[in-house]
C-alpha cells in the first residue's frame, strides 16, 4: 500500500499542474488518461486533437497574456525613469511621484500617503458606495477615491487609463489636487 501511495504522489502533482496551467484543458486530459489507482505510471497515450489544441491556445493565450504585462510595465518604468517600483504602497507613491516630477505636479510623498491612509487605508480597490457622488450613480474609487469623470479630466499620459490603478489613481488626483489647492499637501479633508 505504502508503494502504491508513493507512485500517486507524483501523479497528483502533476495533475494539479496540469489543472491549474491548462485549465479546462487540463481537465479533459486528466479524464481521458485517468491514472489515479495504477501500481506503475501509466504507459503515455495519444492526446486527442481537441486537448492538444486547447492545449495550444491556452499556452498561446498566457504567453500573450504574460506579453502584455510585461509591455505595460516596461512602459511604466520608462516613465518613471527607468526604476522599477515595488508593488505595494511606497512603491505606488514613489512611482507615481516619479512621473509627476515629469509632469511638474507637486505633491510630497508624506502629504500623498496622509490622504491615501484617510481615503481608503491603502486599497487600491476601495469604493465609496454612500456619498453623493455614490448616489448620482459615480462611486468615487481608489487609493485617493477619485470619481470617474474627474479622472478622465485629469488623467496623465503613460499612466493606465484605469481609475484603479494605482499610480494612475494617484498621479490624478495630485494633478487634480495642484490645480484645485495648489498641491495635495494642502489636502487635509475630503476633496
Amino acid at each position: 500500500m505504502r508503494n502504491a501511495l508513493r507512485t500517486l504522489k507524483p501523479t497528483r502533482r502533476l495533475t494539479t499542474t496540469a489543472l491549474t496551467v491548462l485549465g479546462t484543458a487540463g481537465i479533459a486530459a486528466t479524464t481521458l488518461a485517468g491514472t489515479a489507482h495504477a501500481e506503475a505510471p501509466a504507459k503515455p497515450t495519444a492526446k486527442p486533437a481537441a486537448i492538444e489544441s486547447a492545449a495550444s491556445t491556452a499556452q498561446h493565450v498566457s504567453a500573450q497574456a504574460a506579453h502584455a504585462q510585461k509591455a505595460q510595465a516596461a512602459k511604466a518604468e520608462d516613465e518613471a525613469g527607468g526604476q522599477k517600483y515595488a508593488d505595494n504602497l511606497d512603491g505606488w507613491i514613489r512611482e507615481a511621484r516619479a512621473i509627476m516630477a515629469k509632469h511638474d505636479i507637486p505633491g510630497s510623498y508624506e502629504g500623498i500617503k496622509r490622504n491615501i491612509i484617510r481615503e481608503s487605508a491603502g486599497d487600491p480597490n476601495a469604493v465609496n458606495d454612500w456619498d453623493i457622488n455614490a448616489k448620482k450613480g459615480t462611486p468615487s474609487k481608489g487609493l485617493l477615491q477619485v470619481i470617474q469623470p474627474t479622472f478622465d479630466a485629469y488623467h496623465v499620459e503613460g499612466t493606465p487609463d484605469e481609475l484603479t490603478d494605482p499610480v494612475a489613481n494617484i498621479v490624478a488626483a495630485c494633478n487634480y489636487a495642484a490645480d484645485r489647492y495648489g498641491t495635495m499637501d494642502n489636502v487635509d479633508s475630503a476633496y
